[in-house]
């Protein structure tokens, strides 16, 4: 999945030698992925505006990733908002590209959330797809996510991918002898 909208997809964008992060061995350009972004065509228009699928629990790596890399049409991040379960000792500021970014966290647990705000002060609100997820669970997760029409919070839409057990619906055979 590369960084994109839902309407209008793009390459996934390169990392520039300032936007490399240094956390560990193993968190090296050649061994992360393109950003795992999607969002809709219309931000502030459903419950959601998007979905995220971070590639691991590490809040200072991966909302890097995703500050340095996010599409420069939707704006600059400058404060991100996040649900502590879901994160490793979460760092209260986090070194980015163009340099730092204030992160808070939610007051009540709203798990698989994160609320964004921009530099022009447009919040956009992301389900953040857990990293262990199926690809094919959490691309269908993160294209309901991005869908304008969506009324479900991300907590609903992960209880609906934890009742389907990480099981990849399209890989099962159903009762009526289709796939």
């Amino acid at each position: 999945m590369t960084t994109s909208t839902r309407s209008a997809p793009s390459a996934p964008a390169s990392r520039p030698a300032a936007a490399r992060h240094q956390h560990s061995d193993q968190d090296t350009d050649a061994a992360r992925e393109p950003l795992r972004l999607l969002l809709s065509p219309r931000v502030g228009h459903g419950a959601l505006d998007g979905a995220w699928w971070p590639q691991s629990r590490d809040l200072a790596v991966e909302l890097a990733d995703l500050v340095d890399h996010f599409p420069a049409s939707a704006g600059r991040i400058i404060r991100a908002v996040y649900s502590p379960p879901d994160w490793l000792a979460p760092p209260r500021r986090i070194k980015v590209a163009g340099g730092f970014v204030k992160a808070g966290f939610f007051p009540h647990d709203d798990t698989h959330a994160m609320s964004l705000r921009t530099f022009d002060e447009q919040i956009v609100q992301l389900m953040v797809v857990p990293p262990g997820t199926s690809s094919r669970l959490a691309r269908a997760a993160m294209e309901t996510a991005a869908d304008p029409a969506n009324t479900d919070c991300a907590a609903a839409l992960l209880r609906d991918l934890e009742r389907a057990g990480g099981v990849d619906p399209a890989a099962q055979w159903s009762d009526d002898g289709g796939a």
